[in-house]
């Protein structure tokens, strides 16, 4: 896919990682910042190293357009499996993005459908991905996202985290191999391992940032 032309808007991703849902963002024209309370050496955008929820508290509104992926660990199969526990974010996260009074989606994995609103799933082979990583997104501040058509899952799967059999998709999770392999299907060339068993593809937020462009159009009409 071929960056668009800037179109003058800007995007705060927080608890970005390494950029997988700032990329597919910057694709569709926008200008991004990404925040984490972690170093991100690898995130190919202006980043701020800062507590997401804080940092979007205090800033959120300098923004046109917000998006939070917050932590998967808590509502994960592979973290619940090996019993690790980690702090679920959605609900303070949602609190905040609320309070700035600007267009909004949180982003995570299935195991979080319970506490997300009506949320909108995407899968990679809506955008001919060569994987499915299905990730829903509940929209507020005025956006709304509708649901694409979700076609049938045809191509096996690889199991959690193995190596990636002939004619089938990987699922790329976990201490997985296949890193150039990853990188090439999911469209994340300067992620390591880390980054892409957590990410986001580009070309989801790619679909998002597009479908804001057109309600932003449509409001100002």
């Amino acid at each position: 896919m071929v960056t668009a032309l800037p179109n003058g808007l800007r995007v705060l991703d927080l608890f970005c990682c390494q950029g997988g849902a700032g990329k597919g963002y910057a694709d569709a024209g926008f200008e991004v910042t990404g925040v984490d309370i972690d170093p991100q050496p690898r995130y190919p955008f202006r980043f701020v190293q800062a507590d997401a929820i804080d940092y979007v508290r205090r800033y959120g509104a300098e923004y046109d357009f917000i998006h939070a992926s917050c932590p998967c660990q808590h509502d994960s199969d592979c973290q619940r499996i090996q019993g690790n526990k980690h702090p679920d974010l959605i609900a303070p996260t949602r609190a905040a993005l609320e309070a700035t009074g600007r267009p909004w989606v949180i982003e995570n994995v299935g195991g979080a459908l319970p506490k997300l609103r009506n949320p909108v799933m995407l899968c990679g082979q809506m955008f001919r991905l060569e994987n499915y990583r299905h990730r829903f997104i509940e929209a507020g501040g005025g956006f709304v996202l509708d649901q694409p058509q979700h076609p049938e899952h045809l191509v096996p799967q690889a199991k959690m985290g193995r190596p990636v059999p002939p004619g089938h998709y990987g699922q790329f999770v976990g201490n997985f191999s296949g890193v150039d392999l990853a990188r090439r299907v999911l469209g994340v060339p300067w992620m390591n391992r880390d980054g892409i068993r957590e990410c986001i593809p580009p070309a989801y937020t790619e679909y998002i940032g597009t479908r804001l462009l057109a309600s932003l159009l449509e409001v100002a009409a």
